[in-house]
């Protein structure tokens, strides 16, 4: 289990010599001294494009290693990760839905979703098609997942997302083509997840905000 996910003095390198502009400077995450995600945390990253939203949660995925500073679970140093202790970490700690979604276009909803579940027997399938039924896309369990609009598939990524035991959630603006009424039942989901789990949720914005009630905001 972790408890915590700590960053010092993070900062991507291809922002190396750049430590005096402004967006730099005023960020809150950026060559901070420390930042940290305690397991249980509500907390949305808000930055511009490009400001490294979808980088760091790469970096703290471990899918990235090309940053100065230092990524903590709890006291071990992420640059001390073997394979088989970032997979372990991802099995059990780490849960994410990236930006792109990465869905296979040719296998049916259904088949997407179970190919990690599949793995992790983190859910029944009766508990898979309740939660496609709840974000309203039960009658697409089994069409091809690359026939699906972009906030269908969104809701997709969402619920295999949570198909496994986690500590954190991380979510790469994970509503950013869902309406109000649709994001906040996504929100409702991973916040029903997440407690389930006792985990934290660490999400990313460009302004198109997760409904969650209790998140605080950081600025990247």
């Amino acid at each position: 289990m972790t408890e915590r996910i700590t960053l010092h003095n993070l900062l991507p390198r291809v922002f190396e010599g750049m430590q005096a502009d402004e967006a730099i400077s005023r960020s809150e995450i950026w060559l901070s001294r420390s930042v940290t995600f305690d397991r249980g945390c509500r907390v949305s990253i808000e930055a511009e494009s490009g400001g490294g939203k979808s980088s760091l949660l790469a970096f703290i995925y471990g899918s990235r290693r090309d940053y100065s500073g230092t990524i903590l679970f709890d006291s071990t140093d992420a640059r001390t990760l073997t394979v088989d202790g970032w997979c372990g970490l991802r099995r059990r700690s780490l849960a994410l839905l990236p930006q792109e979604m990465r869905l296979f276009g040719e296998l049916t909803v259904m088949e997407n979703i179970c190919l990690k579940n599949n793995l992790t027997g983190c859910k029944s399938r009766a508990q898979i098609a309740e939660m496609l039924d709840r974000l309203g896309i039960a009658d697409k369990a089994y069409e091809p997942a690359g026939r699906l609009s972009i906030g269908q598939q969104q809701r997709v990524a969402a619920i295999r997302a949570v198909c496994q035991p986690f500590d954190f959630l991380l979510l790469d603006e994970p509503v950013s083509h869902l309406d109000a009424r649709h994001n906040r039942e996504v929100g409702a989901l991973f916040d029903e997840e997440a407690r389930a789990h006792g985990a934290g949720i660490i999400t990313t914005t460009v302004g198109h905000n997760l409904l969650l009630d209790t998140l605080t905001t950081i600025r990247l």
